[in-house]
């Protein structure tokens, strides 16, 4: 662990970073009455997020209230305030997740959703779907930068196990490092953020809303301005399986 530690470099970062989460859409769109078409609702949403507000020059809400600002709440602090077992967590601490793409997030979140549904009653039962939104949340601290370490400690990418890791994080977050950006397991061509503290994450900005539709042997992915944007082969998702649950 000392060793891993030895060659680590700091990287700053001052970017939108994707986070990709459960939809929240539960209630009639706000805008379905100036506008059926989805692309126009959007953009309204759009324009909305960025209309000034009391808020708007501040990192984090007033009132830190799961009723007072919804999307900070859902997009930010939620991890934070219910901890869960992860990659780089082992369940007593929170962890932030967000990638550099759209599409690594998909990946990512797909994989989960998948191997959730398959012990679940009724997964036999398709299509199978769900509602994703996709922000935009501007991180800004100095991360360790795990990238170029992988090959020498390969269980940083280990599929299933995550003792490494979570020995990591236990690490980083008892030292109070703010997070770190790696590969991504799920989509080899992508980046992945782990972030422990919601302190260096600001100004969630919606950017898409998905639909992850299970067929067959697919999951088509439809964003807000495209009806089948993404398939991804469940075959591409098989034999790597999840961890066993943690018993904390």
């Amino acid at each position: 662990m000392k060793s891993l530690f030895e060659y680590l470099a700091m990287v700053d970062v001052d970017q939108d970073v994707v986070r990709n989460i459960v939809s929240q859409q539960y209630r009639q769109d706000p805008f379905d009455d100036l506008t059926s078409d989805p692309t126009e609702q959007l953009l309204a949403q759009q324009i909305l997020d960025h209309i000034d507000s009391p808020m708007s020059s501040l990192q984090s809400p007033i009132v830190d209230h799961p009723f007072g600002d919804n999307r900070w709440y859902n997009t930010i602090h939620w991890p934070f305030r219910n901890w869960q077992a992860s990659r780089f967590s082992d369940g007593t601490f929170g962890v932030w997740y967000g990638s550099k793409t759209i599409e690594t997030t998909v990946y990512e979140t797909a994989f989960h959703w998948y191997h959730n549904l398959l012990g679940d009653a009724g997964f036999e039962q398709q299509p199978v779907i769900a509602e994703r939104e996709v922000y935009w949340v501007t991180c800004s601290t100095a991360l360790l930068d795990f990238r170029k370490v992988v090959q020498e400690f390969p269980d940083l990418l280990h599929p299933s196990d995550y003792t490494f890791c979570q020995l990591i994080g236990k690490k980083i977050h008892r030292e109070g490092h703010p997070g770190l950006l790696v590969p991504s397991v799920r989509h080899p061509a992508g980046e992945n953020f782990a972030i422990f503290s919601p302190n260096v994450l600001h100004t969630p900005q919606l950017a898409y809303s998905l639909t992850y539709c299970l067929e067959g042997e697919q999951i088509v992915v439809a964003k807000s301005d495209s009806p089948a944007w993404l398939t991804i082969e469940v075959r591409q998702l098989q034999g790597k399986t999840l961890p066993e649950p943690s018993s904390k």
